[in-house]
Order: C-alpha cells, then structure tokens, then sequence
C-alpha cells in the first residue's frame, strides 16, 4: 500500500494549520497592542474625571454678565493686565479719563458694581483687585 499520497495530503494540511496559527499569533499580538493602548486611554480617562470633579466645586455656575457700559469691559482688561490692586484714579487715568472727582466717584461706583458680580474684590478701602 502507498501511503505517500496521504502523507502529501497530512503535509498540505499542517502546512495550512500552521499559517493558520501563525496568522492568528500575529492576530493576537496586534489585538493585545490595541488592548493596551485602549486600557491606557481608559486610564487616563477616569485620571481626567477625578481631576475635573475635583475642580468643579471651583468653577463658577455661570460668568456674571457684565453691565452694557464699555468701560467695564475696558476696565477688567486693566485688571488683567495688572499686577497687584488697583486705586479708581488709577482706572481712570488708564481709561484716558480726566482725573476729576466725578470721573474717580463714577469709576469707583463701577468697581464696586463689579465686586458685587463677584468679578473683583475690595482688598483694602478703595483699592480693587482680580478675584483669584
């Protein structure tokens, strides 16, 4: 009896469960990657969570809305700018505004509007500073 045929077939058949094998290792080694980077991502994920959640009691519900007046505008853009706190005369020089009691008592009153929205607030008597 001949039995080379059946052992070709047994070949043929090895052959094709190996490549097989071989491609569902290359398979696995690819998915375990993408496993990997996905538990990672997920990760990273709740890492941002925590920190968010953790910060949110730190955010304000919603940004006051600011009074129609340009000046408002102009003067958080000063406080921005600035480095410490800041006098009405100081506003109002900034401003481009003559330095007469009315235009100072008119940029206080704005300040002190401002410090009621919460945007600023009173460090001493008169003098205003950034919300941090």
């Amino acid at each position: 009896m001949n039995i080379q045929p059946l052992l070709q077939a047994l070949d043929i058949q090895e052959e094709a469960a190996r490549a097989l094998a071989d491609d569902l290792r290359a398979q696995i080694d690819d998915l375990q990657a993408r496993l990997r980077e996905a538990e990672t991502h997920l990760e990273h994920l709740a890492i941002t969570r925590k920190t968010v959640t953790s910060l949110a009691d730190r955010i304000p519900a919603s940004l006051p809305e600011l009074p129609q007046h340009p000046d408002y505008a102009r003067i958080l853009t000063v406080f921005h700018e600035a480095t410490g706190p800041l006098r009405a005369k100081n506003i109002c020089q900034t401003l481009g505004h003559e330095l007469l009691p009315k235009n100072a008592e008119d940029t206080r009153a704005k300040l002190k509007r401002l410090v009621k929205l919460g945007i600023l607030t009173e460090a001493d008597t008169g003098s205003f500073a950034r919300k941090q």
